[in-house]
């Protein structure tokens, strides 16, 4: 009985780390599109010569480069 218990609370150990690598992957490109877009908001309060094609296009690049900088 010790045994079945021992490999319940490994079996539900591990299918929860499965669970979270697959959730951090799905919510990852969602945080990223938020951060873009907070970004987009901050450049054109701070900037009425940028247009929102300009804007994005400047925090995508920021954005990427501080994600590369980071590894």
């Amino acid at each position: 009985m010790n045994k079945l218990n021992n490999f319940k609370m490994i079996a539900l150990v591990i299918f929860g780390i499965i669970i979270l690598f697959v959730f951090k992957d799905q919510y990852k490109s969602h945080n990223l599109k938020k951060t873009i877009s907070a970004c987009i908001v901050a450049h054109k309060k701070t900037s009425n010569s940028l247009s929102v094609d300009q804007a994005k296009v400047l925090c995508e690049k920021e954005i990427n480069n501080m994600i590369d900088n980071s590894k």
